[in-house]
């Protein structure tokens, strides 16, 4: 944490400095790096090579920062963590779903943090967001070592303790309605823990809490993570609408959650043909084993209820 620190060095930019202390400090690969911050991996060791040229040449000197630079240092500090997190926790490449160490070791961190910075609404809110992610971990992953959505977790398998102490936080983090970006997704992520299906969840709060993340820091993501949640809200079509208005976006292209969320969408609304289009776009950019073995069995499901379909309509 404290190599963190040094490396979020205000002369370098931030997303220089983001890519270079997670390939060189956090051991992301260039690739995991450029996924992980959702840019092409060339770009990736662009940022990584110009965070290291701009240190020699400016010579930029490498400390630990004093207690009047450190809150302007945090923000990429748990810009870094998370990411180490969400690599751990959704792997980007190879045969798991997960790397259980590095979701640990950012568990590890976002302790320390938190104890070293107690005020901190934001250190509390990612802290309070990983354990909330962290507590699904023993259903999220079947007998057979493949994945299982959300909505089909065994929720008795969820970690009671840790939901309980992450949504502690959360209105710790939320106190005093300074809560920013991290607190606001750890209190998505609470209400999704303390509902016991998916159809009971308060999907209404949900979309206006993506609402909320949307005016203070807009991304494709948020997006559409919001439409996937006003889906379950208001119904498939006017997910999907939401989701198609996102088609440009350039961080998507290789986003495999983004054509999958359209398959489903698809899916539930009858268009079984488009469904299994995109499922076959999300196989070609899935990087893990178990995503691919995941969008295969979606792909099957569809197809098998296109036969269906026209069965019926033939007869």
């Amino acid at each position: 944490l404290q190599l963190f620190f040094t490396c979020a060095h205000p002369a370098l930019a931030a997303g220089d400095r983001l890519a270079l202390t997670l390939r060189c400090l956090a051991g992301l690969t260039t690739g995991e790096v450029a996924r992980a911050l959702l840019i092409p991996p060339a770009t990736a060791a662009q940022r990584i090579v110009r965070a290291k040229n701009k240190i020699r040449a400016a010579r930029i000197p490498f400390r630990l920062p004093g207690p009047d630079e450190l809150a302007g240092r945090v923000p990429m500090v748990l810009e870094v963590v998370y990411s180490i997190f969400t690599e751990g926790y959704s792997a980007t490449s190879g045969d798991h779903v997960g790397r259980i160490g590095l979701t640990d070791e950012a568990l590890g961190m976002g302790r320390l943090l938190h104890a070293a910075l107690p005020a901190e609404p934001e250190v509390t809110g990612l802290l309070a967001l990983m354990l909330l992610v962290d507590a699904r971990r023993d259903a999220r992953i079947g007998p057979d070592g493949e994945i299982v959505l959300l909505a089909d977790q065994d929720r008795r398998l969820w970690n009671a303790e840790s939901i309980a102490e992450g949504k502690e936080l959360v209105l710790e983090a939320l106190g005093g309605g300074r809560g920013g970006p991290y607190a606001v997704q750890a209190a998505i992520a609470a209400l999704h823990d303390e509902s016991p299906d998916a159809d009971s969840t308060d999907w209404r709060q949900i979309v206006a809490l993506y609402d909320v993340l949307m005016t203070r820091t807009p991304s494709a993501i948020v997006a559409l993570n919001r439409a996937v949640a006003l889906a379950m809200r208001d119904g498939p079509g006017p997910g999907l609408r939401e989701l198609d208005r996102l088609a440009g976006e350039a961080s998507l292209r290789r986003y495999h959650p983004y054509p999958m969320a359209r398959a489903d969408l698809l899916q539930r609304l009858g268009r079984f043909e488009e469904a299994a289009i995109e499922y076959r776009r999300a196989l070609d950019v899935a990087r893990t084993a178990p995503e691919k073995r995941l969008l295969r069995r979606r792909l099957e499901e569809v197809t098998t209820c296109r036969g269906q379909a026209d069965r019926t309509t033939s007869t």
